[in-house]
Order: C-alpha cells, then sequence, then structure tokens
C-alpha cells in the first residue's frame, strides 16, 4: 500500500477548475506538511504550493490568487484547488508529504495525477 496517493488529475477547458486530492495511508500516526509540485517534459519539477501543520501557506507565484491548497489532519488528507486553469498548467501534479508513522518520519511522494487544460 502507498503511503501517499493523488487522485483528482483530468481534462478541463482553460477557464475550469479542478480539485486534486492527496490521501495519506490511514496507519500513519499523523500528517505534518503537504506540498504540491508540478512537472511537464520541458521542465524540471516545481513546486505550487505548501501547508504546513501550524497552517502557513506559501504559493508560486504562477498559481497564486487562482490555486488554493488545504490539509485536513484528522483525515490525513491534502488538497489543492484549482481554479482558472490555463494551457500552461498542463502537467502531472505530485503530492509530497511529511508523515510520522510508529516507526519512522520523513517525506514521501505520490505517484502523480495528469492535469490536461485544452479547448
Amino acid at each position: 500500500q502507498a503511503m501517499v496517493a493523488e487522485s483528482g488529475g483530468g481534462s478541463v477547458q482553460p477557464g475550469g477548475s479542478l480539485r486534486l486530492s492527496c490521501a495519506a495511508s490511514k496507519n500513519i500516526f499523523s500528517l505534518v506538511t503537504v506540498e504540491w509540485y508540478r512537472q511537464t517534459p520541458e521542465k524540471e519539477r516545481e513546486l505550487v504550493a505548501s501547508i504546513d501543520a501550524d497552517g502557513d501557506i506559501d504559493y508560486a507565484d504562477f498559481v497564486r490568487g487562482r490555486f488554493s491548497i488545504s490539509m485536513d489532519r484528522g483525515e490525513k488528507m491534502g488538497y489543492l484547488q484549482m481554479n482558472s486553469l490555463n494551457p500552461e498548467d498542463t502537467a502531472v501534479y505530485y503530492c509530497k508529504m511529511y508523515i510520522v508513522t510508529n516507526i519512522q518520519r520523513g517525506f514521501y511522494w505520490g505517484q502523480g495525477t495528469q492535469v490536461t487544460v485544452s479547448s
């Protein structure tokens, strides 16, 4: 069973919205941080947004005002609400979580989910 798994990707027209979800394994002890990255074949993986246990949030300039990150520590879930999508947002989106289990702690990546924005 994967420690982290994304869902919610798909195809949408420009101006549309998608909500990505990131689920941590229910067997973990604590979810500390959630980060969303994206990557295309032409570019290196880049940070999109992050949130920590204190609720501190940061966004990349290219999504600020359009995307919203959130975290439900009780449900061990992370979310990325993406609005006003444009073709430049097309990428594979990855979730990265800092997780504490009963035997270890560290960062874990999901497998990625494709987001395609086109008319």
